[in-house]
Order: structure tokens, then sequence, then C-alpha cells
């Protein structure tokens, strides 16, 4: 596959899961309010889900196809969420035994995140 198909069906996928993943954001807000990130945690979850199923279709089904794996897995799935795609490293780790790694990733990836998010929000914050 040319370098730059492969970019263009990650580029239409991600476009679509974004929209989709403002969609349900919308929908969320507004059946349930601004109080809980409900939104988020939907995305979130079904992201995880559909990759688990789809990586689990395509592996069950020989599904050998590049683009539409890029298409389904990298764009759609993972501009809906990148949650999903974090979720399918650790369990990926976790089954071919490098289970530390797989906690260690976990772990390393949520705190890391959340601190420097926070102290990038300081900066903005201060500077801005």
């Amino acid at each position: 596959m040319p370098l730059w198909t492969g970019f263009l069906v990650v580029f239409l996928g991600s476009g679509i899961g974004g929209m989709l993943r403002h969609g349900v954001g919308l929908l969320a807000l507004r059946f349930t309010g601004a109080n809980f990130p409900w939104g988020t945690l939907v995305i979130n979850v079904v992201g995880s889900a559909l990759m688990g199923l789809m990586i689990g279709l395509f592996a069950a089904r020989s599904i050998n196809d590049p683009e539409l794996r890029l298409f389904v897995t990298t764009g759609l799935i993972g501009g809906f969420t990148t949650w999903s795609t974090f979720s399918l490293d650790i369990v990926t780790l976790w089954e071919r035994g490098e289970i530390g790694s797989a906690i260690a990733y976990a772990a390393a990836s949520i705190v890391l995140s959340l601190t420097v998010l926070a102290i990038a929000l300081l900066a903005a914050r201060r500077w801005g």
C-alpha cells in the first residue's frame, strides 16, 4: 500500500469517527446534563468494545485488507476514541505474557497524561 493511501484512509475514517464522537457528546449533554462526563464515558466504553470486536473479527475471518483495517481501527474507531487504542495496547501486551509491561504502560499513561495536562493547564492559566 502506498504511504499516501494509508494517510488518506486514516484521514477519512478519523473524520467520520470524530464527527460521531461529537454527536454522541452532544446527545449525552442534552439528555444527561453537564454534571458528569457521560458522553466521554460512553464513547470510551463503546470505542473499546468496537476495537475488540473489529480486531477479533479481522483475525477470525482472516481479513487481511490493510486499507480496511487502517480505516476501521486507526481511522474510524481511533477518531471516535483514542482510549480504544490504549485499551488494545494494554490487552495486546497482556496476551503476549508481558503483564508487568501492560500494568506499567497503563499506569504510566494515566499518571503521566493527567500530570502533564494539569501542568499545561496551570501554565496556560498563568501565562495566558
